[in-house]
């Protein structure tokens, strides 16, 4: 397989390996098209907001299926691959113990992306398949240990990295199930102060909602796509580029908060082992959409995994 980070050349598939604190995520790309989109809940960053290291027992999850996937590689043939770790990774004072033992199971270096790297290969993902715009889109990346928010137009302009990913809240705030309101309220009050934050340092998020398309990634935003739309099984079609309504994310975000994650479980489309997170992301999404002034969010199916992909094959516009 070739160098990380470089154009692939000669034909065959590419693949990138996403490695987050919730998930562990496979993208093969071939002649042109997806040939495989894998998402395993491994929760790399257990504990690791309170730790400051990964679990032993959290990398022995995240390296089986791993292995898992570079079986996958060998059976299409793969010729290159990128693969990242993110925030969990970037916290844990063990973190490159963990690099080494995922690059000796996929055969590639393990990249270590910073917020701002993660934001921009985020960007590239969301934006590859939408027309050509003027106007400033937002992208918001709600992750398990960080949420990026990228402004840009043909390009990421802007990015800024936040610690309020939704395994980080959860394990921080959230210590009943469903959490007290005074779980809620410190929750809200880190979260507001990290916006505050992202608007100072991203001035062009302020007033994005008169001017800009907001474009929601990830697991959280995903799953919140399936359950208003009352999805029982996962369609790509259904979901890749459907709305979400401010008001729709609101009632979703007070109906989980309210239910305990045995409730939640239950319902049709809950991705099993997502259901004890996904309200402190959703959490996330609807202070995202009030803060800025976004009354619906477009929703993506493409993300990191194609921005990494997308950097192997050189693709205009592709981050690196």
């Amino acid at each position: 397989m070739s160098v990380p980070g470089a154009p692939a050349t000669g034909a065959g598939p590419v693949a990138a390996v996403d490695c987050g604190t919730n998930s562990t995520r496979l993208l093969v790309l071939g002649d042109g098209r997806q040939l495989v989109r894998l998402m395993r809940i491994t929760r790399l960053g257990q504990g690791v907001d309170a730790a400051g290291v990964l679990d032993a027992a959290a990398i022995a999850r995240t390296l089986a299926v791993l292995q898992e996937y570079r079986g996958v590689l060998d059976r299409h043939g793969v010729r290159a691959v990128r693969m990242a770790a993110t925030s969990a990774v970037r916290d844990a004072a063990n973190g490159a113990e963990y690099l080494d033992a995922a690059s000796h199971v996929i055969g590639v270096p393990a990249e270590l992306l910073s917020g701002e790297e993660e934001g921009r290969l985020a960007f590239a993902g969301a934006t590859s398949d939408l027309p050509p715009s003027d106007g400033v889109r937002v992208v918001v990346d709600i992750g398990g240990g960080s949420t990026e928010l990228i402004a840009g137009t043909g390009r990421a302009i802007g990015v800024v990295s936040l610690d309020v990913g939704c395994v980080r809240l959860t394990e921080r705030f959230f210590h009943h199930d469903p959490p007290l309101p005074a779980e809620l309220a410190a929750c809200d009050e880190l979260v507001a102060a990290e916006l505050d934050r992202a608007a100072r340092t991203l001035p062009a998020l302020e007033g994005g909602g008169l001017a800009a398309c907001l474009v929601g990634l990830a697991g959280t935003v995903s799953t919140l796509s399936m359950l208003d739309q009352g999805l029982h099984e996962y369609d790509w079609d259904r979901v890749h580029h459907s709305v979400l309504e401010l008001a729709g994310v609101e009632r979703w975000c007070a109906t989980l908060i309210a239910e305990p994650s045995s409730s939640r479980a239950r319902r049709p489309g809950m991705a099993e082992g997502r259901e004890d997170v996904i309200a402190a992301g959703v959490l996330v999404l609807r202070e995202v959409m009030r803060r800025f002034g976004f009354s619906r969010c477009l929703v993506s199916e493409t993300d990191i995994l194609d921005g990494l992909a997308a950097s192997l094959l050189g693709a205009p516009g592709s981050a690196r």
